[in-house]
């Protein structure tokens, strides 16, 4: 029995309090799933602001213990600290078996790299804020930040999985940086083949970009070699995501097996979006 321990709190990226404690839950509880593991114990993180209403708080921890519920974990209590803005997340426990604990150093060449959830999240909530996302826009980007990870690692249950990391703050490129890194391998991505959420490539072609995506770019400029037209979807692939999904690295003899299982779980969309190579001079090929 292995224990993994983590934390993870934000400020609001919904306005609607409810929403956003589900948000938030499901991000904390991600990296649980992304190492193999199932969580067990959460505890709240609350900072919050005398000037709001206690039943905003309400709806935000009623959000994020559904969540915790939905995993299957116990919320056992938390802290709660009085501060300008609300910030909200979890410290979660998982259990794993030693031998079955996931990391994202142990990608091998030859392996093919599926994202289990849509891209442009970043770009989304950044339209949001500025009331320039349609309705349905919105409900893609909530349905997405809320959909916990932990039905993608039941349906891959039964596939041999070599890597695995959930694609938040860097972007499935500076999250692929990792990996490929700590793999001591470079990764390729397919541009054309990620899973993008509706509208976003619009957005992002307006400009309506959240800073992170810049931050993210300059960062990793040294690393990654680029051979994709689109500039907009390139984007995209730098955006930092919110509860993103997990980009999980697999011999290339279990793509059917895992493409079929990710089909038949049916809750989100979900591509193959890469593939594992030999060592090369950068860590990342966009094409």
């Amino acid at each position: 029995m292995a224990l993994i321990q983590t934390l993870d709190f934000f400020t609001p990226v919904v306005d609607d309090p409810y929403t956003y404690g589900q948000v938030a839950a499901a991000n904390a509880l991600s990296d649980v799933y992304a190492m193999g593991g199932k969580p067990t114990v959460a505890m709240n993180i609350v900072c919050f602001p005398n000037c709001l209403d206690p039943s905003v708080l309400k709806d935000i921890l009623l959000g994020g213990a559904d969540k915790v519920k939905e995993s299957g974990a116990l919320l056992v209590g938390g802290h709660s600290v009085e501060d300008d803005e609300p910030k909200y997340g979890l410290s979660v426990s998982g259990m794993v078996h030693p031998s079955k604990v996931l990391a994202n150093n142990t990608a091998k060449p030859g392996d093919i790299l599926i994202l289990t959830k849509p891209l442009g999240l970043g770009i989304i909530n950044t339209a949001i804020k500025a009331e320039m996302a349609t309705e349905k826009q919105y409900r893609d980007a909530v349905d997405t930040m809320t959909t916990l990870n932990k039905y993608a690692m039941e349906a891959l249950e039964d596939v041999s999985i070599h890597a695995c990391t959930d694609i938040t703050g860097f972007g499935i490129i500076g999250h692929g940086k990792e990996l490929a890194e700590g793999s001591g391998v470079s990764v390729e991505f397919f541009s054309e083949q990620m899973p993008v959420i509706d509208g976003a490539e619009d957005l992002a072609k307006m400009g309506i970009i959240p800073g992170g995506m810049y931050t993210n770019r300059k960062y990793m400029e040294g690393a990654v070699e680029n051979h994709c037209e689109n500039e907009a979807l390139l984007d995209i692939m730098y955006d930092p995501q919110t509860s993103g999904g997990l980009l999980i690295s697999i011999p290339e003899e279990q793509r059917k097996k895992a493409m079929e299982a990710l089909e038949k779980m049916g809750r989100t969309s979900f591509a193959e979006v890469g593939r594992v190579v030999e060592k090369k001079e950068k860590a990342i090929y966009v094409y």
